[in-house]
């Protein structure tokens, strides 16, 4: 792969591959990520597990990189004690882990939703945009944003997000940021075969806010059940005008109650995701090297 060519123009000229869950495969390869940190934990206590985890994916086929910031928040880490230019540097060497671990692929620096922070599971509900307006949203992303994109991120990778409070305030910070992105929604599809996000609003109308917004280099969901990729892809794509996003879990569910996950591992029809127009795919929860490599295969 041309490493100058930008990820905007690879998605033009045809599929590309993304990595699977880095913090539940490190989670499989024995490290703790139980803290409110999650993965993040690892930033600082143990570097080298994060770089063997992006060598894995990119072994496997992953042509994209998610550094290990989905939960590494600047109040996040402050909770934990880290202050907030330890923060800044541990930011920073998630891309420079990232990078190091597969060199020859783009990095996406991971934009986990206000509800990861609370570390609570709100991620999947949304509930948090009653009581956290647009405007404390975007200056709760706007460090986290500037710290990733100066450490040489390709890519920001806004993932996970529950509802369209969110993606408004990530969408004005990345346009003042004037930096590459992605938008990815935590969506579900209802028993009316129509697609929403997990806030329950129409994941057309929310992706369609993306429309015009030339930052913007894909649109799509993640963090969902395999089976609703398609139609996802599907109203993703009309919506949006952009190349479709989709990494879905393993099929397993998350209980936050329980913390523990349930339901048959499979990511499903990969071949079917292509054929609706998906142009970046790959996984997300548990799903690992083996299965990134499956997806990979089904690409070429």
């Amino acid at each position: 792969m041309d490493v100058v060519t930008t990820l905007a123009a690879a998605l033009a000229a045809g599929p590309v591959v993304l990595d699977g869950g880095l913090s539940t495969e490190l989670e499989a390869r024995g490290h703790d990520v139980t803290s409110a940190l999650w993965s993040a934990r690892l930033l600082r206590d143990d570097p080298a597990a994060v770089v063997a985890g992006h060598a894995a994916f990119a072994a496997a086929g992953a042509q994209v990189a998610t550094t290990a910031s989905y939960q590494a928040t600047f109040p996040g880490f402050a909770a934990a004690g880290i202050d907030a230019a330890e923060a800044r540097a541990l930011l920073t060497r998630s891309v420079q882990l990232a990078r190091e671990g597969a060199p020859a692929g783009w990095v996406a620096g991971s934009i986990g939703p206000y509800g990861a922070y609370l570390a609570d599971g709100s991620e999947y509900t949304g509930d948090y945009v009653s009581t956290v307006s647009v405007a404390g949203l975007r200056e709760f992303h706007r460090p986290r944003l500037q710290v990733l994109a100066e450490a040489g991120a390709d890519v920001l990778a806004c993932e996970t997000l529950p509802a369209a409070a969110e993606v408004e305030a990530l969408l004005a910070e990345i346009t003042a940021l004037d930096v590459p992105a992605w938008i990815s929604v935590s969506a579900v599809t209802g028993p009316d075969g129509v697609a929403r996000t997990r806030r329950g609003e129409l994941l057309a109308d929310v992706l369609g806010m993306t429309r015009g917004i030339d930052q913007v280099v894909a649109v799509g969901v993640n963090c969902t059940d395999p089976g609703m990729v398609v139609p996802a892809v599907v109203w993703a794509r009309v919506a949006s005008g952009k190349p479709v996003v989709v990494y879905p879990n393993s099929g397993e569910t998350w209980d936050a109650g329980t913390r523990a996950w349930t339901g048959t591992p499979g990511v499903g029809n990969v071949s079917g995701w292509l054929a609706a127009g998906a142009r970046l795919v790959g996984g997300c929860c548990r799903v690992r090297p083996d299965d990134v490599r499956a997806i990979a295969d089904a690409v070429r």
